[in-house]
C-alpha cells in the first residue's frame, strides 16, 4: 500500500506547494564527515583443512586485467598464426601508478597511525561526537594504509571499527535491504555502507504519544481554547496550546499577527502557507498525539515541508523518520530523495543513499543518480543535507574506479573528493588518485599537475605519477633524474628502482630490475620485462621459467597472459589453453595481446587444435589435478566445465575455493555469488550465503545458516561448513569432539560428483583436530584414508605424527612425497625443514623462499638462528629484509624483541606499534610494547 502510494507521488508538486515567505528561517543542518596478498603461512586447503595445531606452533612454524567489451575478430586473421600480433612488446607492459597511498617507510607510517588513534581512543580526547568522528578518520586512513598489503581481512577489520554502540541502533533497520543480484547478503551485525548515516541514529526528539484521556481529560479538553485555520473554504479546528509547543513561530503571540480581523479573533488563514486542510487536520493530530502512523507518504511529505517552514523540529524528525522507513526500491529513492534534500531530510537522504550504495556499480549507470553523487551541485546539496562526506565520495570514487577508471564518471567523483578532502592524508590520497585517473586517460598535461599538488601535501610516491608523466610528455632525462633523486634522498625501496628502471636501457635498466627484485620480489614488473627480453633473444624456455617465478606465489592475469603468450609460440596448445582458462576466471573481460582480442574468443581458437573432454573427462582431470595440487590447472577444468553447465552452483563453488588458495579474493566472491544466484534448492543456497559470511569475518551468521540448511536437509555441505566454522577457534576436547561428529555426519550424507575428494578432506580435518587432541593413532588413521582418496596434503598431516611419536626420519621422508607429488611445494619444503637437522632445515627454507617470498616462516628461522650465534645486526637485516616489501604481524614482533635485546628502544616501540597496528590483541606484542614504555620513561628521565 505504501509503494502504491509512493508512486502517486510523481504527479504531485509538493515541493513547489510548499515553497513560500516563512515566518522563522531553517537552521541548515551541520554538516558531518564521517571515516574507514599474502601467502598463508600453513593454510595447506582452504576449507579442506583445518589450522588447529597448537597456537605456539602454529604462531612460529606457520608460515588485473584490461577490462573492456568483446572486440569480435574474424576467425580467419588466426588460420595460419595463432599470433597475428606478434610477440609482446617490453613498452606496452609498463606497470601502473598505484592509486593509493605507498609510504616510503610503511613501518613508520603504521606505527604513527596507531599512537594517533590510541590517543583518540581515550576517553578524555574530545566531545563524544568529535572523537567519534576522529576515530573515523582515523580508521579510514589506516585502511588506506594497508590498501598495498592487499590483505581482505586487515581491510575488513579497519572498515568495521567499534564505533557504533548498540545503544544507538540504525533506525532503518527495520527496513529490508535492497539487494543487487550479485551481492552479498548484508549481516544483522554489518554497519549501514554509508557511515554518516548511522551518526542518524542518535534519539529523536519526537513527541511522544499522551496517556489515554480519562473523563476529566476529556472535558476540560473541550473547554480548551482552540484556533480555526482557514484553508480555502475550509476551517481546521487546532488546540491553540497543543499548535503552540509546536514551535516558537506557531506560538499564540506569532499567530496572533496572522489573525484576520480583530485581535482575538479565533480564524487564522493559513491559505498561503502551503499547507491543504488534510495537511493541517494532519498537523492537529499529530500536536495532541506525536505519531504519524494513520498518514500516507504525501501526507507526511506535506507536513515535512510545514515542519521546515515554521520550524517544528519534532514534526520534522517525525517525519523524516516515517518517509525513512519507506525506502524500500531504486524507484523509492530516486522519488524521495528530491524531498529529503528539499526540505533538508537526514535520515530520508540516508535512506536513499543507502539504496543507491547497495546498488552499486550498477546505480552509477544511472543519469539521475549521478547527476546528484558527481556534480559540483550535487555536492552542495547533499552538504546541505548533511552527507557531503568525505566517506560518501572515497566509496564511490573507489567503485568507480573499478568499473571504468578512464571515465567521465570517475572523474568528477575524485574531483568531488578532493573537494571534501581535510589537509593531510585525504589530500595527499584524492589528488594523488585524480592523477592515476588522468595518466590512464593519456591527459599527461593535468596527471603531472595533480600528482605535483599530491606530492605538496607530503605523498612522496606522487612523485612517481609526476616522472611518468612527463616520461609520457617526451621528458625521459627529466623523468630518469627524478626517479633518481627519490633514490638519493630515501632509503631504497623496490619501486623506487623499478621506476628508474623505466628510463634507462641496457645493463643500467637490467641492474635497476635485479635491484627492485631484491628489495621487493613481489612486483610483477622485473619479471614480466626479463621474460619478454629473454623472449627477444628466442629464449623461450628461460623467459617461462622466469615468468613462472612469480606465477609459483602471486597469480596475476597480467603474467598468466604472458605464461599463455610464450606458450602459444612454443605451439603448446594445451598449455597456452590452461593459463587462459584461468585468467578468463580472474577476468571474464580480459582483453589479450595488449587489448587487441577478447579472452573468449583465443579460447574458442585454441579448442580447434586440442582434444576437448566430455563431463565425465572433465571430472577426472579435475580430481587429477587436484590431487596434484595444481590449482591452476584444477581452475582450468572448473572453467571448461561451466561453458558447458554455466547454472552449475556447485561447480561454481568448487572455483570459489580454488580462487581462494591462490588469493584472489575477489573473484573467488564473485564465484561464490553466482553459486548463491544459481541455487535451485533453498538448502543450497543457505550452505553458499553461510560461506559468504564466513569469508567476510561473521562466523556467527554462518553457523546459523548452516543450522538453517540442516533444519530443510542434511547435506555434506551444511555438515562441513558448521564444522568448519566451529573448527575456526580454540576448540576444549569437548567442542573437537563433536566437531568430529560433525564431520562424520558429513561424511554419511550423499553429495555430488567430488565425493572422494569431499570424503578425503573431511578425514584429513578429522586427523588435524585428533592432533590437537593428542589422539596420534586415531590422527594416522585418518590421514591414511584421506592419502588412500589422493588427498596428497594429507602427507603433511602424516608427517606431524610421526614426529610427535619422535619418529623424525619418517616424518622427513612422508615431507619428501608430498614435495615430490605437489605442484605448488614452498609449503612441503617449509615443513619439511622442521623434520631435519640445521643446514637441511637451512637448505630447504631458502628453496621455500625462492619458490614463494612471501612466506614469513624462513625468515624468522634464520633470523633465530643468527641471533643464536650472535649476530645481532644480521639477524635484524634478515627480518627487515622482509618487511620492507610485507610488514607482517611476526616479523615486527621478532624484530622488535631483537631492538629489545639490544637495548634500542625506540626502535621496540616503532615495531611494537606497527605490530599493534595490525593486530591490537595481540598479547606478546603488547607486553613486549607495555616493557618498552617503562624502558623508555626510565631512560627520558
Amino acid at each position: 500500500m505504501q509503494n502504491h502510494f509512493l508512486t502517486t507521488l510523481r504527479s504531485l508538486k509538493l515541493i513547489d506547494g510548499c515553497k513560500g515567505t516563512q515566518v522563522y528561517a531553517v537552521n541548515p543542518a551541520v554538516s558531518n564527515s564521517n571515516a574507514p596478498s599474502s601467502s598463508s603461512s600453513d593454510k595447506p586447503l582452504l576449507r579442506s583443512t583445518f589450522s588447529l595445531r597448537n597456537k605456539s606452533i602454529q604462531g612460529f612454524h606457520g608460515g588485473g586485467g584490461g577490462g573492456g567489451g568483446l572486440h569480435h575478430c574474424p576467425s580467419y586473421i588466426l588460420l595460419d598464426s595463432l599470433l597475428p600480433f606478434g610477440l609482446p612488446s617490453a613498452d606496452r607492459i609498463d606497470p601502473p601508478v598505484d592509486p593509493f597511498l605507498r609510504p616510503v617507510d610503511p613501518v613508520s607510517a603504521l606505527s604513527d597511525s596507531f599512537r594517533r588513534l590510541s590517543s583518540a581512543s581515550d576517553a578524555n580526547s574530545g566531545t563524544g561526537a568529535e572523537r567519534l568522528l576522529l576515530l573515523c578518520d582515523l580508521y579510514l586512513e589506516q585502511h588506506s594504509l594497508l590498501r598495498p598489503l592487499r590483505d581482505p581481512k586487515l581491510l575488513r577489520r579497519t572498515l568495521r571499527p567499534p564505533l557504533f554502540p548498540s545503544s544507538f541502533p540504525s533506525p532503518l533497520s527495520a527496513a529490508p535491504p535492497a539487494r543487487h543480484p550479485s551481492s552479498a547478503p548484508v549481516p544483522p551485525s554489518s554497519p549501514p555502507p554509508t557511515t554518516s548515516s548511522a551518526l542518524a541514529a542518535a534519539p529523536l526528539p519526537c513527541h511522544q504519544p499522551p496517556p489515554p484521556p480519562s473523563a476529566a481529560t476529556s472535558q476540560k479538553r473541550e473547554r480548551t481554547p482552540t484556533y480555526g485555520f482557514c484553508i480555502g473554504d475550509d476551517e481546521v479546528p487546532c488546540v491553540r496550546s497543543n499548535i503552540a509547543a509546536l514551535s516558537k513561530p506557531l506560538s499564540t503571540s506569532a499567530l496572533r499577527r496572522l489573525c484576520r480581523g480583530p485581535a482575538r479573533a479565533r480564524a487564522i488563514s493559513f491559505a498561503h502557507n502551503g499547507i491543504s486542510a488534510r495537511g493541517m487536520k494532519a498537523v492537529d493530530v499529530f500536536s495532541r498525539t506525536g505519531r504519524l502512523d494513520e498518514f500516507p507518504p504525501d501526507t507526511v511529505l506535506e507536513l515535512l515541508a510545514f515542519a521546515n517552514k515554521f520550524c517544528c523540529e519534532g514534526l520534522k524528525s517525525a517525519c523524516d523518520l516515517k518517509l525513512a522507513y519507506l525506502v524500500r526500491s531504486l524507484d523509492d529513492a530516486l522519488l524521495l530523495v528530491e524531498y529529503g534534500l528539499e526540505e533538508m531530510a537526514y535520515l530520508l537522504v540516508a535512506a536513499c543513499l543507502q539504496v543507491f550504495l547497495r546498488m552499486l556499480p550498477k546505480s552509477l549507470g544511472d543519469p539521475e543518480i549521478t547527476r546528484l553523487l558527481c556534480t559540483r551541485e550535487g555536492r552542495e546539496r547533499l552538504h546541505a543535507a548533511g552527507h557531503a562526506s568525505f566517506v560518501l565520495y572515497h566509496l564511490l570514487s573507489q567503485v568507480a574506479m573499478e568499473e571504468d577508471m578512464k571515465s567521465n564518471t570517475t572523474v568528477m567523483l575524485l574531483e568531488r573528493l578532493a573537494e571534501s578532502a581535510a589537509p593531510g592524508w585525504q589530500k595527499q590520497l584524492a589528488l594523488h588518485q585524480l592523477g592515476c585517473v588522468m595518466l590512464e586517460r593519456g591527459e599527461y598535461k593535468d596527471a603531472q599537475r595533480w600528482f605535483e599538488v599530491a606530492a605538496s601535501e607530503g605523498h612522496v610516491y606522487s612523485q612517481v605519477g609526476v616522472a611518468r608523466a612527463k616520461f609520457k610528455k617526451g621528458h625521459k632525462y627529466s623523468a630518469y633524474k627524478l626517479a633518481s633523486g627519490l633514490i638519493d634522498e630515501h632509503e631504497h625501496v623496490g619501486w623506487m628502482h623499478q621506476e628508474r628502471s623505466l628510463y634507462c636501457i641496457g645493463k643500467e635498466k637490467m641492474a635497476d630490475l635485479r635491484i627492485a627484485t631484491k628489495l621487493d620480489p613481489t612486483l610483477a614488473y622485473p619479471y614480466k620485462l626479463r621474460a619478454i627480453a629473454l623472449m627477444e633473444d628466442n629464449k623461450v624456455g628461460a623467459a617461462i621459467a622466469e615468468i613462472n617465478k612469480i606465477i609459483g606465489f602471486k597469480v596475476s592475469t597480467d603474467c598468466l597472459e604472458l605464461r599463455a603468450w610464450f606458450l602459444l609460440a612454443l605451439e603448446d596448445y594445451e598449455g597456452a589453453l590452461q593459463d587462459l582458462r584461468a585468467l578468463m576466471t580472474l577476468n571474464p573481460n580480459y582483453m589479450m595481446f595488449h587489448g587487441k582480442l577478447h579472452g573468449d574468443q583465443l579460447i574458442d581458437l585454441l579448442q580447434q587444435n586440442v582434444k576437448l573432454w566430455d563431463m565425465a573427462d572433465c571430472w577426472m582431470q579435475l580430481y587429477d589435478r587436484w590431487s596434484a595440487v595444481d590449482d591452476i590447472g584444477s581452475l582450468a577444468v572448473v572453467h571448461q566445465m561451466l561453458a558447458k553447465e554455466p547454472m552449475n552452483s556447485s561447480l561454481r563453488f568448487r572455483q570459489s575455493l580454488l580462487l581462494l588458495r591462490l588469493n584472489c579474493q575477489k573473484a573467488a566472491m564473485h564465484s561464490l555469488r553466482l553459486a548463491r544466484n544459481h541455487s535451485t534448492h533453498e538448502h543450497e543456497r543457505l550452505i553458499y550465503e553461510g560461506w559468504i559470511l564466513y569469508d567476510t569475518g561473521h562466523r556467527d551468521e554462518a553457523l546459523a545458516k548452516s543450522e538453517e540448511s540442516l533444519s530443510l536437509q542434511r547435506s555434506f555441505e551444511a555438515f562441513f561448513l558448521k564444522a568448519y566454522a566451529l573448527a575456526d577457534s580454540s576448540l576444549d576436547p569437548a567442542s573437537s569432539s563433536y566437531v568430529i561428529q560433525l564431520l562424520e555426519q558429513a561424511n554419511s550424507c550423499a553429495s555430488d560428483n567430488l565425493r572422494k575428494g569431499q570424503v578425503s578432506t573431511a578425514h584429513n580435518n578429522m586427523g588435524s583436530i585428533y592432533v590437537d587432541c593428542d589422539m596420534l593413532d586415531e590422527a594416522a588413521e585418518c590421514y591414511l584414508k584421506a592419502l588412500g582418496i589422493k588427498h596428497t596434503r594429507a602427507h603433511q598431516g602424516l608427517a606431524r605424527v610421526y614426529y610427535l611419536k619422535n619418529q623424525k626420519k619418517a616424518a622427513y621422508d612422508e615431507m619428501t612425497k608430498l614435495i615430490e607429488k605437489a605442484k605448488n611445494n614452498a609449503s612441503a619444503y617449509e615443513k619439511r625443514s622442521e623434520y631435519c637437522d640445521r643446514d637441511m632445515a637451512k637448505s630447504d627454507l631458502n628453496m621455500a623462499t625462492r619458490l614463494d617470498p612471501l612466506r614469513t616462516y624462513p625468515y624468522r628461522y634464520r633470523a633465530a638462528v643468527l641471533m643464536d650465534d650472535h649476530k645481532e645486526q644480521d639477524a635484524i637485516a634478515e627480518l627487515s629484509g622482509a618487511i620492507a616489501f610485507k610488514p607482517d604481524l611476526q616479523l615486527l614482533h621478532l624484530r622488535a624483541a631483537f631492538y629489545d635485546s639490544i637495548g634500542d628502544s625506540a626502535s621496540t616501540l616503532r615495531d611494537c606499534e606497527a605490530a599493534l597496528f595490525l593486530d591490537p590483541t595481540h598479547s606478546d606484542t603488547l607486553d613486549l610494547y607495555k616493557k618498552a614504555l617503562g624502558t623508555a620513561d626510565l631512560q627520558s628521565t
